[in-house]
């Protein structure tokens, strides 16, 4: 690739990382701060900003300066440490993502008084995730699957491109446990949860738009959060998937970079849409931004309906934030 692609690939992956790094850390500072956020249904929220933050930290820069370089200057055991962080923090937050669905639907949907949502719940979903993670991704470590240079050749994530039968296996036990279970978790959670939100929507028409106008709000969020998992991740595990399964299959390495920018650009999104959609959170996290100011700071008339997906009542109303 000419000097000056690695260029523009250092630039993208450093403008994305420094992004990341400063949208997580102000997630994280400001749950630290105000007690209002630290909610055990926030729990899963704050770790997702964690994994991000470690992804972004021991990935995202160390990609931008081999990209820079133009080669990949960290040595073998560069590779697999970078590997190894890049993947087990990747995996945690998709995990978070799960974990995100898992609460809201166990809010949400199950009827009043089956489940009371409590901090031991958010701590077990918080443990899952990193415990999950790390016992899909140490297998490399160990002999099962491996860590090797990827792309243009600048960055490390387990081996998609061996043949072997045993990297094979991995490799789909990796995707199946590790992208397909957390999006058919996603998946399932949030189907049932627009689905509930319609039937209350059904049953309160006769009374007032306020519930139709938070389905809707929570209808677009739930839309946003799916898609964007899509967008980051469904390219990756394909290209992974594809590689495997296709053995006289060619891809040319600045077509197979694509895919893993756009999963490191998850360290973006998902602050954005899972944390500073939430009214609440947005009104304690923009000041910090802005020097002390919130540019979308509106006087809130009655008739407004803020909603998350955390707004729907023991007794089967949407009630506003």
């Amino acid at each position: 690739m000419p000097r000056m692609g690695y260029t523009i690939l250092a630039v993208i992956i450093g403008v994305v990382s420094v992004f990341g790094i400063i949208l997580n850390v102000v997630v994280i500072v400001v749950t630290l701060r105000n007690r209002q956020l630290r909610q055990p249904l926030n729990f899963a929220l704050v770790n997702l900003a964690v994994a991000d933050l470690g992804c972004a930290l021991f990935g995202g820069l160390p990609t931008t300066v081999t990209s820079a370089m133009g080669y990949f200057s960290l040595g073998r055991l560069g590779c697999v440490l970078e590997g190894f962080a890049v993947a087990f923090f990747g995996i945690a937050a998709l995990c978070s993502v799960a974990v995100i669905a898992v609460d809201r639907y166990m809010v949400v949907c199950k009827p009043a008084g089956a489940v009371l949502f409590q901090t031991r719940h958010a701590v077990a979903g918080v443990v899952f995730s990193w415990a999950w993670s790390f016992v899909w991704n140490t297998p490399p470590l160990l002999g099962w699957g491996s860590y090797q240079l990827e792309g243009v050749m600048t960055s490390c994530a387990p081996d998609w491109y061996s043949r072997d039968a045993v990297n094979v296996s991995y490799i789909m036990c990796y995707f199946m446990l590790c992208f397909a279970l957390p999006f058919g978790t996603i998946a399932f959670c949030y189907t049932r949860l627009l689905y509930t939100l319609r039937q209350v929507a059904k049953l309160q028409m006769a009374g007032s738009g306020s519930t139709a106008k938070a389905e809707v709000q929570v209808s677009r969020m739930v839309a946003v959060m799916v898609l964007a998992f899509l967008l980051t991740w469904l390219p990756y595990a394909s290209f992974a998937l594809s590689v495997i399964f296709i053995p006289d299959l060619h891809i040319d390495p600045v077509i197979a970079s694509v895919p893993m920018y756009l999963a490191k650009s998850s360290t973006i999104f998902n602050p954005i849409i899972y944390i500073f959609m939430n009214k609440q959170f947005r009104d304690f996290a923009l000041p910090y931004l802005f020097c002390g100011n919130n540019p979308w700071a509106t006087k809130r008339e009655d008739s407004d309906v803020e909603t998350t997906l955390t707004t729907v009542s023991k007794n089967n109303t949407v009630s506003p934030t």
